[in-house]
């Protein structure tokens, strides 16, 4: 039954795609609902349909079948531009490849998405969020004079300076070393306490799966708990 106040509810979400040899079936019948605050863990192999899930779940691909529920909006009968308006109200995103474009600074990389949302303080907010990251000596560096680490660390103020209420978050520790990408999770975990984002990640690595409060596993595009 849907809520208003779940911040995710997915019910019977099927994606196929169109190939020579026939339909390929990439996710079966997918249900669960995340509460506000609440972090979750998408685990499963490579190929298992971790990626399309979060995609869908983000707007950014439309499901075969089924419906999707942010916050209690529709998100499978949405237009495109309707779908753009949910991700910029309830929506951030920390992708593996963090996604930074290179001729800006760290802090125009963060600024840029509150100017486009027509924020007059961007570089004010930018600034707080990226000290907030530890990167207040960093701000006037480009991406390619920062070290991996660094490079998320702006990926993740980018994400939070907007206070989204949803935080998806793609391999985020995948492109990093086990000690830079353990100070990456602890940032994520205490990001996500602080403003009660609800954090849905997929990954690999099995220790950041288990500092989430729920595990989830994708095998053969079917959803099961752990």
């Amino acid at each position: 039954m849907l809520t208003r106040d779940a911040a995710i509810v997915v019910e019977n979400i099927s994606k196929f795609y169109s190939t020579p040899d026939g339909p390929l079936k990439v996710l079966d019948d997918i249900n669960f609902r995340a509460e506000q605050s609440e972090s979750i863990a998408i685990v499963g192999v490579s190929g298992s349909g971790k990626s399309t899930l979060l995609a869908l779940l983000a707007g950014l691909d439309l499901a075969t079948s089924g419906t999707i529920h942010i916050h209690g909006e529709d998100l499978s009968d949405a237009d495109e531009d309707e779908r753009a308006r949910l991700r910029n109200r309830y929506i951030g995103f920390v992708f593996q490849q963090f996604h930074l474009l290179p001729n800006l600074t760290a802090l125009e990389n963060v600024a840029l998405p509150l100017e486009l949302r027509a924020d007059v303080d961007a570089d004010r907010h930018a600034l707080a969020a990226l000290s907030q990251v530890g990167l207040a000596s960093r701000v006037q560096h480009f991406p390619r004079q920062l070290s991996g680490g660094e490079q998320q660390r702006v990926a993740i103020a980018r994400a939070y300076c907007s206070r989204p209420q949803i935080l998806f978050a793609d391999e985020p520790t995948g492109n990093l070393d086990a000690k830079t990408a353990l100070r990456i999770a602890d940032l994520l975990f205490e990001l996500n306490d602080e403003y009660s984002t609800t954090l849905v990640l997929v990954t690999h690595d099995t220790g950041l799966a288990s500092r989430c409060d729920r595990r989830l596993r994708i095998e053969n595009g079917r959803l099961h708990g752990e």
